[in-house]
């Protein structure tokens, strides 16, 4: 009996075992929808819809064609990446406010279009960073390039970090690209590929036209990428981004100058002795690279310090 028994507890310890686990198998072949109930897992809080677009855009008062399907789908895409690429295009509002007021005004002494302040959002984010192929500052000049424009470039000194100067230089670069390529749509088009790249496909495609060119991934994105910036930040509540007046960065203008003419062994010293952090005094002059200035030519710098 006792035998019995066991056998009875064994075969229903069996048969339950065995209904939870094909419970269990069958209920994870389901739809994760299927699998939890809303208020386990609530919807995520956004609304992504398609962009709506407008017949016309415009980069330095050249107008898009969008009766080509082609260029309407390629401005779409960069509608699109940049109205959700949230996290970026956050900073980009924010960052605008303090590098903006600066590249207008000197964009406007060279005489090149203010649409080209969002070159440098798409060539940088507006930070002072470092490319793989070593272009580095806001305007993303190669050594090559930045020398040949008058920016100083050693070990010491890297004046593509220097926005005033690096922004007159990069304004100079853009009206030779034009007086070569003939508008301004081309000359940004060569500033991002390099001028033999883009004299190179004209030749062999036969047009000057950057819209019927078939270039690089990043070079055939760029002019879209740059209206597209445009668009989302001359008006961000259209695109979803409410960003109170506040919250941008503002201008470091709050700076008195400090003329150099003769070495400074440590910038921590001198940063101290004008009431700045070392942190500071790099963050007012990222053109200063390392944490001394040998200036062994008796070159004349301009130093900002915060007052």
């Amino acid at each position: 009996m006792q035998k019995n028994i066991q056998i009875y507890t064994i075969t229903l310890a069996v048969f339950f075992t065995a209904i939870l686990f094909y419970s269990f198998s069958k209920d994870s072949k389901l739809p994760a929808k299927s699998r939890y109930s809303v208020s386990a897992v609530p919807p995520i809080a956004q609304v992504v819809e398609s962009i709506p677009m407008r017949d016309n855009y415009d980069f330095a008062g050249e107008q898009l064609p969008l009766d080509n399907f082609d260029v309407r789908e390629r401005l779409e895409r960069e509608l699109t990446v940049n109205t959700y690429w949230h996290s970026s295009t956050v900073l980009n509002l924010k960052r605008t406010a303090r590098f903006f007021p600066t590249i207008e005004k000197i964009l406007k002494e060279e005489g090149v279009p203010d649409d080209f302040k969002y070159l440098a959002v798409a060539e940088s984010n507006l930070e002072n960073v470092t490319s793989p192929a070593g272009a580095a500052g806001l305007w993303q000049f190669l050594k090559g390039a930045g020398k040949e424009y008058g920016l100083e470039i050693n070990k010491e000194v890297d004046e593509r970090y220097h926005l005033e100067k690096a922004t007159h230089a990069a304004a100079k670069y853009l009206k030779k690209l034009k007086a070569r390529f003939g508008n301004w749509t081309m000359a940004a088009a060569a500033y991002n590929a390099g001028a033999s790249r883009i004299s190179n496909a004209v030749d062999n495609q036969k047009t000057g036209n950057y819209y019927d060119l078939n270039l690089n991934i990043e070079t055939g994105r760029y002019i879209f990428r740059i209206v597209a910036l445009k668009e989302v930040i001359t008006q961000p509540l259209q695109f979803g981004y409410q960003i109170d007046k506040e919250d941008y960065y503002p201008p470091l203008d709050d700076f008195a100058i400090v003329t150099v003419n003769k070495e400074i062994k440590n910038l921590g010293d001198f940063a101290k002795k004008y009431g700045m952090t070392y942190r500071m005094l790099k963050v007012y002059n990222p053109w200063l690279r390392t944490d001394k200035l040998t200036n062994k030519q008796h070159k004349t710098y301009y130093i900002k310090v915060k007052k």
